[in-house]
């Protein structure tokens, strides 16, 4: 059989924990590049999968004859580098959130487009077991009318996870464009998006940067959301969780309500207007603390639709209307007026 060649730009922490292993442990893939400014660090990825190491991305795409790109580096550089990826006839999948601007994310889809090649946004939460099985539910009528939702992902912050630590690109704006919102914010975004099976049109915000020092962009945001269909919700984003991390969703229905990820034990919690009860032990949700599920699914996933030419489940536009609920929100709080998508 074939093997694609993939190479991996950026040898940081989610490349490290998520792309090299998860392609490591896949049977249709050969990691043939690595490429990262920091010499040490890409010469230990290359020992380790019996790459070539590469500190120029552009050489490390032409030169290796990959077939697929994994872009893992610093948000700014997420739009140039799968720009050029596509052009260079490669499949591209790219951490979120994939742009800094509409125009990025327009120029990356349309490269995607232009080359015949796929775009995939490493968008893991709907992968998670308990999102797919709300989406079931709600899809199902089990639930009834949707009226009000809250999800919130918080956490201590970048420097305990980034490879950088306190000295992370996370929290200097001219690389990372946007702080805990982008991070962390985006993720929730999408996954609500895809449990309700619905497109937001109209976002309010507020955005704080109070709880790290020497950083300037956002570590708190809460925003309120209304979809087409009328239901509203909170979406809370946050660096600032100091007592472990949360990663939660609930949903409230006309028939009950479904409490996602809020239990150590059950990772789905269905309570129903009748008096039942239904406790879905699903697996856990992966997080930072502890890798909880071995595979995110999304290296999996974008190697197969590849291979069998099918559209990825977060393809670029998915990706980008995720993108369009955060940039809505930093204008909604710059501006203090709701914002229509």
């Amino acid at each position: 059989m074939t093997r694609l060649k993939v190479a991996v730009i950026g040898c940081g922490s989610i490349a490290i924990h998520r792309h090299l292993p998860e392609y490591a442990s896949n049977d249709s893939v050969n990691i043939v590049a690595v490429c990262d400014i920091v010499e040490h660090r890409v010469q230990d990825a290359a020992e380790k999968y019996g790459a070539k190491a590469y500190t120029d991305y552009k050489k490390a795409i032409t030169e290796s004859d990959a077939d697929l790109v994994s872009v893992c580096l610093p948000n700014y550089l997420h739009a140039p580098v799968s720009v050029f990826a596509a052009e260079n006839g490669k499949h591209v999948l790219c951490e979120k959130p994939m742009a800094t601007s509409d125009e990025e994310a327009q120029q990356m889809i349309s490269a995607s487009e232009k080359a015949g090649k796929k775009l995939m946004i490493a968008h893991n939460q709907r992968f998670v077991a308990s999102h797919q099985k709300a989406r079931e539910i709600i899809e199902n009528g089990g639930l009834g009318k949707i009226y009000s939702f809250r999800t919130t992902f918080g956490h201590g912050g970048p420097e305990g996870w980034s490879i950088d630590g306190a000295n992370s690109w996370f929290f200097r704006k001219e690389e990372a464009f946007i702080g805990a919102l982008g991070d962390l914010g985006v993720h929730k975004a999408d996954v609500i998006r895809y449990i309700l099976n619905t497109e937001f049109v109209e976002v309010a915000s507020m955005i704080e940067s109070s709880a790290k020092e020497n950083s300037d962009v956002d570590d708190q945001a809460v925003t309120i959301l209304r979809s087409e269909s009328g239901i509203i919700g909170t979406l809370t984003a946050s660096w600032a969780y100091k007592g472990g991390e949360d990663n939660s969703t609930v949903i409230y229905g006309e028939k009950g309500n479904l409490r996602l990820e809020e239990d150590p034990n059950y990772s789905l919690i269905a309570s129903y207007t009748d008096g039942s009860k239904v406790n879905y032990e699903l697996g856990q949700i992966q997080t930072n603390d502890n890798g909880g599920q071995t595979s995110s699914g999304v290296i999996d996933h974008f190697v197969h639709c590849v291979l069998n030419d099918e559209r990825p489940l977060i393809d670029g536009e998915e990706g980008y209307k995720s993108l369009k609920i955060i940039l809505a929100a930093l204008e909604a709080n710059e501006s203090k007026k709701n914002i229509l998508l």
